[in-house]
């Protein structure tokens, strides 16, 4: 059993840690802190304000939320005028406080996708882990560059891991995971299902494309991420054998992706991970999916996957009539879906070797020095 820590996590500047999740990261972050929290560590949660489990976390943690003046402008590229000149010195003030309290905070858990944690990270006076979420991004690779400790970091998958060591990063990979718990298995149903975050990457307008070939009801959930792009690609197909039900609370969620023929995933970018389909598969719901990025490591060689070309609409309309055909109601399967999903990404195994990283982590703090390898 890993020693009780005090953990300083800091999550992304842009949304609220909280349900609905905003997204994939927000709900791994959000997962992440709630079953440390129940394996007896001690977490300080640096988040924007509104985020859930910052009831004990200092008055610096609590970041400015993201507020724009006119919603239609929203997405989730850019920041409204003047936010940055808000966020930033936040976030020195957070970074501030580890560093001034180094000897109480045990452990940075770091999952900014801003350059400025990594920049500071040997400074702070504590060890630092940072998760690479994303491809490589310029400003993140520089300040990795100069963060030190290759071993310092972990990537969500090995096709991630492969990117940023491209880029002179080594990490570790710890793929994300999922509460088996939280996502269990469903009944299925006749209906197609998407979900995700709403922006042009993960392109649920080709999903509708898809739908339709089929002939099936394809139901939307998620929150809007890019309001420009729904507006144009997806509000105008509503009704027509398309439904968008809104962002959903975890359970709400899982009960819709488990009460569904199967789900279909289109990244139109090189999708780091890939959660909404371990996700999917823990309800027993199987998924057809584009081929880019991690998405074919979390896809495995499970049946209750079929992987065809990035774009290729037509492909994946058929993968998705043949596998709601075959497992979306068949209960033998979807128990197979899931108990692949389970075995592979089980949240408190994954937690369990995060605590293995972070033991660790301070097992080299303490010995001074330069790498783990």
């Amino acid at each position: 059993m890993s020693a009780r820590r005090t953990i300083a996590v800091i999550a992304p500047l842009r949304h609220p840690i909280r349900e609905p999740h905003a997204g994939g990261l927000e709900a791994m972050v959000w997962d992440r802190v709630r079953v440390l929290r129940a394996r007896g560590h001690r977490v300080l949660l640096c988040a924007v304000e509104g985020s859930q489990f910052q009831e004990d976390a200092p008055a610096e943690f609590r970041l400015p939320a993201v507020v724009w003046p006119d919603d239609t402008d929203a997405t989730d590229s850019t920041y409204p005028p003047g936010h940055l000149e808000r966020a930033i010195p936040a976030l020195a003030g957070a970074l501030d406080f580890i560093r001034r309290n180094a000897g109480t905070i045990d452990l940075v858990d770091n999952h900014s996708l801003h350059p400025q944690p990594l920049a500071e990270a040997d400074r702070l006076g504590v060890p630092v882990v940072t998760t690479l979420h994303t491809p490589p991004l310029p400003a993140l690779v520089e300040a990795a560059r100069a963060a030190g400790r290759p071993g310092c970091f972990l990537a969500v998958s090995a096709y991630t891991a492969a990117e940023w060591r491209d880029h002179g990063v080594d990490a570790q990979v710890l793929p994300n995971a999922i509460d088996s718990s939280r996502w269990r298995l469903g009944s299925g149903g006749s209906d197609l299902v998407w979900f995700g975050r709403i922006v042009p990457e993960k392109g649920a307008h080709l999903a509708v494309q898809a739908a339709r070939l089929t002939g099936r009801t394809l139901r939307i959930a998620g929150r809007i991420g890019d309001a420009p792009y729904f507006q144009k690609h997806i509000r105008p197909f509503l009704g027509a054998g398309a439904e968008y039900l809104g962002p959903l609370r975890q359970p709400n969620l899982a009960q819709l992706v488990g009460g569904s023929a199967c789900a279909l995933v289109t990244p139109l970018w090189e999708e780091p991970f890939g959660l909404v389909v371990a996700e999917a598969m823990a309800t027993g719901t199987p998924v057809a999916a584009f081929d880019t990025g991690g998405v074919g490591e979390v896809a495995g060689a499970s049946p209750a996957v079929r992987l065809v070309p990035m774009g290729d609409v037509e492909a994946l309309a058929e993968a998705a009539e043949q596998l709601a055909s075959a497992c979306g109601g068949d209960r033998r399967r979807r128990r197979q879906a899931r108990a692949t999903a389970v075995e592979r990404f089980s949240l408190n195994r994954r937690v369990a070797e995060l605590e293995s990283v972070f033991d660790r982590s301070a097992a080299v703090a303490r010995a001074g020095v330069d790498a783990w390898v």
